[in-house]
């Protein structure tokens, strides 16, 4: 028999931990766990640019896929030009170098931060091969499908996503290879964290995100491990500027196609994805089509020292892939497409366990 899994989307749960299911509140960006835990935080943000390239960085305050006890903090950015060509940078720091606000989002590591408060952000990351300044506001306020999945009969484990800002604007100044660029562009920012390592629970998920004229899309579709039944679990949003349309996922069914094997790490992809959000009164439909994979990490080379050993050990051959691509947007009037957009976006598939299809 499979190990429960759920999603705590109940006011209850909300209410356990003084929060308000309806009203999402400044500290939820904060630090949220306790770095002397077996667990993980991360704040994520990334960028389509007005010169048709885009950026993501990442503050961790430990590694995802080893989240041993005690802060291990690292800081990632990637600039991917509008030619396929990329700039990356990973800064690891020592435990003194970082500090966290429970109360907002003021991550710090040395002189780069990434702070806000659900309304306005600023980041910064002064590295050697790239240095960027960026100031950002929301556009679609921030927004929460749960108050974190559950794992274990006695839901002993848990995982939470927090996407504060699903669509923001951007202001960038960038300076790379000599050169300052004052860039713009739409953006996306969002927080995680949990207590169980996620190769234990998840097996595999797909998860991307797109801005298409006035509409914005955040979807995902996990598939957790054996022990948890290979349980799917979607995740859908669509709005419309600052107002959401739909994110209920009983009405989403989600299909895949044209599966390839990225020759770097050897895990498969599907090179389109659809999700289908019907509830009889409003039919929309999310395809995200690949055209490039522009990371292909194994995850084994985030880990380091005796679990680095077992982990060849046992097989272990985890990977992390994104793609940029053609997301597009249909609004359906029964079966009936009456009206398409599309755009470019970025989307990942993180891929902890066996394969599986």
């Amino acid at each position: 028999m499979a190990t429960k899994v759920r999603l705590a989307d109940e006011a209850a749960d909300f209410a356990k931990v003084g929060l308000d299911k309806n009203h999402i509140v400044a500290r939820e960006d904060g630090e949220r766990v306790d770095p002397d835990g077996e667990n993980y935080e991360w704040w994520y943000f990334d960028a389509n640019l007005n010169d048709g390239s885009q950026l993501v960085t990442t503050f961790y305050a430990k590694s995802v896929v080893n989240p041993s006890p005690g802060l291990k903090p690292s800081m990632e950015v990637e600039w991917t030009k509008a030619d396929g060509t990329a700039i990356k940078e990973k800064i690891e720091f020592k435990p003194e170098d970082f500090s966290a606000s429970k109360d907002t989002c003021d991550v710090k590591m040395g002189k780069n931060y990434f702070r806000g408060d659900l309304h306005h952000y600023e980041i910064g990351i002064f590295g050697e091969k790239i240095q960027v300044e960026i100031s950002f506001d929301n556009i679609t306020p921030a927004w929460r499908p749960n108050l974190a999945t559950f794992y274990g009969d006695q839901e002993e484990n848990n995982f939470s996503w927090l996407p504060a800002t699903p669509r923001g604007h951007a202001q960038v100044k960038l300076t790379a290879n000599g050169q300052t660029q004052d860039l713009e562009g739409d953006c996306y920012h969002d927080h995680n964290w949990g207590d169980v390592a996620l190769m234990k629970v998840m097996n595999h998920w797909y998860w991307g995100r797109a801005n298409i004229g006035d509409y914005t899309v955040i979807d995902s579709y996990m598939t957790t491990e054996k022990k948890y039944g290979h349980a799917k679990v979607p995740v859908f949003l669509l709005a419309k500027r600052e107002e959401i349309l739909a994110d209920d996922v009983k009405y989403v069914t989600y299909t895949q196609s044209d599966r390839e094997v990225e020759p770097v790490t050897g895990k498969p992809y599907y090179k389109n994805i659809v999700f289908d959000y019907n509830d009889q009164k409003n039919h929309y439909r999310v395809t995200y089509s690949a055209e490039k994979v522009i990371t292909h990490d194994k995850m084994i080379d985030q880990i380091d020292g005796f679990k680095k050993f077992m982990a060849k050990m046992i097989g272990f051959d985890g990977a992390y892939l994104r793609f940029s691509g053609i997301v597009k947007l249909e609004i359906l009037n029964g079966e009936e497409v009456t009206e398409s957009f599309e755009s470019k976006g970025l989307w990942e598939e993180a891929y902890f366990g066996k394969t599986i299809d």
